[in-house]
Formats: C-alpha cells, structure tokens, sequence
C-alpha cells in the first residue's frame, strides 16, 4: 500500500471496534504511527496488537473524550514520547436512538452530549497546538446523516448537528495552524453500534439507494483521504458517505415503487 502518511502520528478515538478499528488499521497501513483511543481496554489493546501483528505501528491509550484531563495526559503523553502529532480522528460515540423528546432523560441527553460533541471540542483544543508545532496537519470529525437532515433520536442528532459547527469554526480558526478540520456524516455502517437493531437495519437499508450499509473499512478509506495531502485543499466541508441516502434516497424509493406498477402515472 501506498505510505502516504509516512512519518505522521495520528490519534483516532474510539478506536477498539467497528469504525474506529478499520479508521486505525488503514491509517497504520498507510504509514502512520497510530494512537488507538478508547475506554474498552482489552478490545483496544487486542486491535493495535493485531496492527503490530501485521508490521504496523500502533499502540492503545485509555481515553474518555468526556473528560479534559484524560485528554491532556494522552496528548502530553505523545508530545513527550514521539514529540509530534499530524492527525486527529474524532471518532467516539454514542447512540441513543430510542430517545424521542418527551422521553429523553438529562442524564441520557448529557452522556451524549459529553461523548459526541464535547468530546471533539476537547480533542481538538487539546491536540491542536500540538498539531501546529508538528508543522500542521488535520482532523477528522464523525459525524452523521442525522445532523444533516430530520431524525428522530433528539440528543444523537443534535449532537450531530452540533459536530458540523464544531468542524466549520474550527477550520476557519485553524487554518493559520496549517491544520484542515473536515466532517465525515456516514449512513448506516454495519457495526457492533447497530448490532441487534435488525428492524432498523432493514429500514435504513432499503431507503438507501445502494440498497446496503456501508462497511468500516469504506468510511475508513474516506478518512484516510481527507488526513492525507490528497486533500490538501479541502476544509470546513461536511463529506456524506451514505450510500446517496441524503440527496436522493426519498425519490430515489418514490420511483422504483411507480416503476413497479404496471400503469404508472407519472
């Protein structure tokens, strides 16, 4: 494979599955030295040793975006061990799909709020300046078709929503730094988040053009592209990778249901 990241360390976040996971094994394969991130520790230690496993190099930090001091003891930890960072991934999250506003607890809507949307804003006011004094580079946040569009889940998009913000005032405020700041808003993905919810599976899936969920490893590939020089002029864009759910999904289900009639009016 292409070392395109060769010599960058990069971060990613939430890194002991699903995304996350396939987001840190590309960017090693690319090059990179990568910092796997993360609550789960026995998951995230297993994924950077089958990295290593596999001539990468990766190693696993405990992380909870939620909380500052976690991220000034990981980011300090690499300024001091490998003495750069070129590339951050905010990939952590939650769902909260069943939590409609009439039912959504605080507690529930402060967990996701903590986790996908102040997470973020804490790892790029921690990384950042490390970043800049590597000589630039830049940061990917996850965001959702959910903070793109109408959805049922209150606190999940709104935090969804909030990740666009998030990127654009970054982007503009960093770009002096030499660091872009791009979201990525996935469709489905068929991950252990989703594992389980086979109704909505189903749903998601058929109002979606392609028909399926996308696979780790294709949202991974779009990562990799927008943390490389491939994307050297791209910043403050929200990236849908959705399998044409948002911009033609509805119409797209409205005309194969008129097509299968034998006397369409259209």
């Amino acid at each position: 494979m292409d070392q395109k990241l060769e010599n960058k360390t990069a971060i990613v976040t939430g890194a002991s599955g699903g995304q996350g996971a396939a987001e840190a094994r590309l960017l090693a394969k690319s090059g990179a030295r990568v910092i796997l991130a993360d609550i789960q520790d026995e998951l995230g230690e297993a994924v950077a040793q089958s990295i290593r496993d596999d001539g990468g190099d990766a190693l696993y930090k405990h992380l909870d975006v939620s909380e500052l001091s976690n991220w000034q003891h990981v980011v300090q930890g690499i300024a001091d061990e490998f003495g750069a960072l070129h590339i951050l991934v905010n990939n952590a999250g939650i769902a909260l799909r069943t939590g409609r506003i009439a039912n959504t607890s605080l507690e529930d809507w402060n967990r996701v709020m903590a986790v996908n949307l102040t997470g973020p804003f804490l790892g790029i006011q921690t990384a950042a300046p490390l970043i800049r004094d590597s000589g630039g580079g830049a940061i990917v946040n996850t965001g959702s078709i959910a903070g793109m569009t109408g959805h049922f889940a209150t606190a999940y998009s709104t935090s969804k929503w909030g990740i666009r913000g998030i990127t654009k005032s970054a982007a503009m405020e960093l770009q002096s730094w030499g660091i872009r700041v791009n979201t990525i808003a996935p469709g489905l993905v068929i991950t252990p988040l989703v594992e389980g919810s086979d109704d909505f599976i189903d749903a998601l899936g058929d109002q979606t053009p392609m028909q399926r969920g996308a696979q780790p490893e294709e949202i991974a590939a779009v990562v990799l592209f927008l943390v490389s020089d491939d994307a050297s002029y791209i910043t403050g864009q929200d990236i849908s990778v959705d399998g044409g759910f948002l911009d033609f999904g509805g119409y797209n289900r409205v005309i194969n249901q008129v097509m299968a009639q034998p006397d369409q009016k259209v």
